[in-house]
């Protein structure tokens, strides 16, 4: 919901480190295998209930994930680099969960649902990427893209928001978890409403 209304405010710098990046021989996909360490790290880290720990590591990800897309805007856009950030991305967002769900019995039911909201809205994330391509419908609301990213409430800014809350205040995990698996629920149904309204009246269809 507010990735897109920040953008102007987190691309200059992110673009000037990313061209300095490019300019040292940095590849965009090194910048994305490596946040995948500080994403598992976190997941570690909140297991053994260590949350200031796992706080650092959240937003050491959440910066290079920031990077490696600057350093693909300066080299080039690529698929395959797609490809990585969205896997990699969806590695962090099981992670924190996952973590949680080892730290403390109480929260295996929570992080269940959570990790299972999440499933859901990158199955709607991903359709509809895949069917906007087949209609050559595009987008740069999130800035330059190599898919079509699908504006939703639940989006990248609001699930770290969420972590940081969990992390600063773990013991309220369960009601973190919850409230915020239901806002993914809401994403999905209102990115179905957005694939029916966009691709409901062209033809063709599976």
């Amino acid at each position: 919901m507010f990735d897109a209304r920040l953008r102007p405010l987190i691309d200059p710098p992110l673009n000037a480190a990313g061209r300095a990046l490019a300019r040292w021989g940095i590849g965009a996909n090194a910048v994305t295998l490596a946040g995948l360490v500080p994403a598992i790290a976190a997941g570690l880290a909140i297991a053994h209930q260590h949350y200031w720990l796992a706080l650092v590591l959240i937003v050491l990800n959440r910066l290079l994930d920031g990077l490696d897309g600057a350093v693909a805007r300066a080299n080039g856009i690529s698929a395959m680099g797609g490809y990585l950030d969205t896997l990699a991305d969806f590695a962090f967002y099981v992670a924190v969960p996952l973590g949680f769900g080892f730290a403390a019995a109480a929260n295996t039911a929570p992080a269940m649902v959570l990790i299972a909201s999440f499933t859901l809205t990158g199955v709607s994330f991903l359709a509809f990427a895949a069917i906007a391509a087949t209609r050559g419908v595009q987008t740069t609301a999130h800035g330059t893209k190599s898919f079509f990213y699908s504006t939703g409430i639940a989006e990248g800014t609001e699930t770290c928001a969420a972590f940081v809350a969990m992390c600063l205040w773990p013991a309220q995990f369960a009601a973190i978890a919850y409230a915020y698996a239901a806002l993914c629920l809401l994403t999905v149904v209102q990115r179905s409403l957005m694939a029916r309204r966009i691709f409901g009246s062209q033809p063709g269809h599976d």
